[in-house]
């Protein structure tokens, strides 16, 4: 934290947005933001944030606020989230993930006070805040059917000035709440204070010196770097690399949509030289007829994260692009946890073939343990038990919450529910997701579905695969697949189930095999087991 402290000191910017003010202040002709044909400069950008920050203070906003922000992929979703923390107040992060129930416990939750909706999803905006006891304002990205104030007229009309009398947030005051699911009326809200800024930036810094922390940010050159944007910018993956493009000075341009064509044109036509992938995005993109060898010249980093990653595809991505390739892991609890550099997967991956089934070591100031269910103590090297994490990325706790933070956090450890092991090196290794674990078999042993996952993939015509457990009666639980193949594949299930057990053993035999053309992602681009489950697991169409 000396850089911080010496920040302080020095009268230095003493938030993210005042160091992205410090780029948008100079070279007001460079791009900043890009979506499509809106093409904003610095000075355009700099200028827009300032009148939506007036625009959300007329609306009777004040430091301390929660402002939920309900938006879809556009350059003006990134700025009204920087103007939310401009004025001092709380960003709220509303993913179009949850069911109408969920999103309006949501809203009453984090106790927003008003609603940014983009107008694509007014309606179930409205609904949610109707449903408010709080009654939070509406305010929507433009004009749309629903009765609410259009943020962006009155911005227009505001002055292009900083808004002033904004203070310095509390050392452990919530600035940012990122939804992480939960069930039906009690939602799960991962609060951060300004910590967690202060943390990234200082890592966007120790960079270009630190090679092992870039799997979350890659060295840039502020005045050559384009970054794409191509995870939702309410979830934590599209909001650390919105992060990574503006403190750096870089040009972000956004992705309203992925869709591997889509996003193959953007790269090429914005000479894009750093983006990150969820790996279905990345399998997608490698799968495209025109991602072959060469195709992207500029490209010069690619982090994948926000799910396990199968070895096979991780190499097919360096034998396609290059050695571009970082990997990070982190969870909304805790943004940061452990990165690998895109230059020690290089050097190191020839030497050491299961590096690839690593997600690094922990970045600076954080500290990793693996522990036994109910424990403490930390386990032996390569030995199996929970993620835990302790360091400045870690959340305060669950916002409204304080139960739940109770069975998460402990003496500042946050169990992750994550299930992995450490290498004698530091390099961790997950298996799988607890509540993914399959318990099978005549002595209920584990079949981590990461490990079948990561085999599957290696099959000829396995364009994508997912493991999860069905109720047995026999034993507890058995093991289902679920396959999406190439177009002109021809996949045998029979063979399928004969190669797993003949790499994994009987435990992992499948009992059910299905086919499909594609995996249900979720709306960040993961695969949807909790779909898969309930539309597959009492009747399926496909194979036995």
């Amino acid at each position: 934290m000396s850089m911080i402290i010496q920040a302080q000191q020095t009268s230095e910017p003493r938030t993210y947005v005042d160091r992205i003010l410090e780029h948008w202040h100079t070279d007001e002709d460079a791009e900043a933001l890009v979506q499509g044909t809106q093409r904003l400069t610095r000075g355009e950008a700099r200028r827009r944030l300032f009148g939506l920050g007036h625009a959300l203070r007329r609306q009777g906003l004040e430091p301390g606020d929660g402002v939920g922000l309900f938006l879809a992929n556009r350059v003006d979703s990134v700025l009204v989230q920087l103007a939310v923390h401009l004025i001092g107040c709380r960003v709220v992060f509303l993913p179009p993930e949850p069911g109408p129930g969920e999103l309006a416990a949501l809203v009453e939750q984090s106790r927003a006070r008003a609603v940014v909706t983009d107008p694509l999803f007014a309606r179930r905006a409205a609904d949610a805040a109707g449903r408010s006891v709080h009654a939070p304002v509406l305010l929507s990205l433009g004009p749309c059917e629903q009765p609410c104030t259009d943020l962006l007229a009155v911005a227009a009309e505001c002055p292009a000035v900083r808004p002033e009398g904004v203070p310095a947030p509390g050392a452990d005051e919530a600035v940012t709440v990122l939804y992480t699911g939960g069930t039906l009326g009690r939602p799960k809200l991962a609060a951060h204070s300004h910590r967690l800024y202060n943390v990234l930036v200082d890592l966007i810094d120790d960079a270009p010196q630190d090679p092992d922390f870039t799997g979350f940010f890659p060295t840039m050159d502020p005045g050559t770097d384009r970054v794409l944007v191509s995870t939702l910018l309410t979830h934590g993956s599209g909001h650390l690399t919105s992060l990574q493009a503006l403190v750096t000075g870089s040009a972000l341009v956004v992705l309203p949509e992925f869709e591997a064509g889509a996003a193959l044109s953007v790269l090429r036509e914005e000479r894009i030289t750093a983006t990150m992938f969820v790996p279905p995005m990345l399998y997608a993109l490698l799968d495209h007829p025109e991602c072959v060898p060469g195709a992207l010249p500029a490209l010069r980093r690619i982090v994948v994260g926000g799910a396990a990653s199968s070895p096979s595809r991780l190499q097919q991505t360096v034998e396609v692009f290059g050695p571009v390739l970082s990997q990070g892991y982190g969870q909304s609890e805790a943004l940061g946890i452990a990165a690998f550099g895109a230059e020690d997967l290089a050097s190191e991956g020839p030497r050491r073939p299961e590096l690839w089934r690593s997600c690094g070591r922990a970045i600076s100031g954080t500290e990793i343990e693996i522990r036994a269910e109910g424990s403490t103590a930390a386990l032996p090297v390569r030995q199996v038990g929970e993620v835990c994490v302790r360091g400045e990325a870690v959340m305060l706790g669950y916002y409204e919450d304080p139960e739940r933070t109770a069975e998460a956090l402990h003496d500042g450890w946050l169990r992750t529910g994550d299930m992995g092991y450490l290498d004698a090196e530091g390099y961790l290794y997950l298996v799988d997701r607890a509540k993914d674990i399959i318990v099978t078999g005549s002595t209920s042993d584990n079949v981590y579905s990461r490990v079948l996952e990561d085999f599957l993939l290696t099959l000829p015509g396995v364009r994508n695969a997912a493991a999860l457990g069905i109720p047995d009666d026999e034993f507890g639980e058995a093991v289902q697949i679920f396959l999406a193949t190439a177009e002109d594949a021809d996949v045998d299930p029979n063979a399928v189930g004969a190669a797993v057990t003949a790499e994994l053993g009987d435990l992992y035999t499948p009992r059910k095999t299905v086919l499909l053309d594609r995996l249900p992602t979720t709306k960040v681009g993961k695969v949807d087991k909790k779909a898969l489950r309930a539309a597959w697991t009492s009747t399926a169409p496909g194979t036995p």
